[in-house]
């Protein structure tokens, strides 16, 4: 049970990240190192996600590998340039 809940994290993981990179291509460094983001995110989500609620419940560590996957996924965005920086008055 415990390589099928890896498995499925990783797709899911790769799945975001490529939805990341055609959406917001723009805005994130290379392609590659977003999808491995994706996926490493993901399967340490689910690792978390595993220890924490023990074997059983599938569902919740696709849901905790997810939100993982997503949080180092908006880790790798670039501002989108209409914000500026200004220095301190002085």
């Amino acid at each position: 049970m415990m390589l099928l809940e890896a498995l499925a994290s990783a797709v899911l993981g790769l799945a975001l990240a490529a939805a990341a990179v055609h959406r917001l291509s723009h805005r994130l460094p290379l392609r590659s190192l977003v999808l491995t983001t994706g996926v490493a995110g993901a399967l340490f989500g689910a690792f978390l996600t595993h220890s924490a609620l023990d074997a059983g419940n599938f569902l919740l560590t696709l849901v905790g590998a997810a939100i993982v996957s997503a949080a180092s996924l908006s880790l790798l965005l670039r501002p989108s340039g209409r914000l500026r920086r200004r220095s301190a008055p002085a």
